[in-house]
């Protein structure tokens, strides 16, 4: 009899997941991706892993990617008010202030916690002092 599971690898999702926060630990955000990618292929509902994934691409500098990481999480789960403020550091980091705002803003309305206050004063104070539009009116 041919035994049909020969050959066959099984993940153990469970120790992949920590063996990749191990390396988050480590100061290895890439190597952390790499092993979260085909988890989250495996289980695209499983927001632990989406949001590991995410907090690998923002350490790693991969923002892009990060972000829509981000927004599936925030758009899945509108009340995961880490998943707003990480994605408004995201949007921070590229630079886009205005629309980093309203998600920080969130965050800090649904948590006040002291580093989600000091994004949203650190943000705010970029985008008004840009002059983005929605920030106070500039005194001519």
């Amino acid at each position: 009899m041919v035994d049909p599971w020969e050959g066959v690898v099984v993940m153990d999702y469970v120790e992949e997941y920590r063996r990749a926060e191990l390396f988050m630990e480590a100061g290895d955000p890439h190597e952390a991706a790499r092993i979260l990618q085909p988890l989250l292929v495996a289980e695209p509902g499983n927001a632990a892993v989406r949001l590991q994934l995410a907090l690998a691409y923002f350490a790693s500098a991969q923002l892009r990617r990060a972000e829509g990481e981000l927004r599936a999480l925030v758009e899945r789960d509108p009340t995961d008010h880490y998943a707003h403020h990480v994605l408004g550091r995201t949007l921070e980091r590229l630079n886009r202030h205005a629309e980093a705002l309203p998600h920080l803003r969130l965050a800090s309305a649904m948590s006040p916690l002291d580093d989600y206050r000091q994004a949203v004063d650190r943000v705010a104070a970029r985008v008004n002092v840009r002059g983005v539009p929605g920030g106070p009116p500039s005194a001519s």
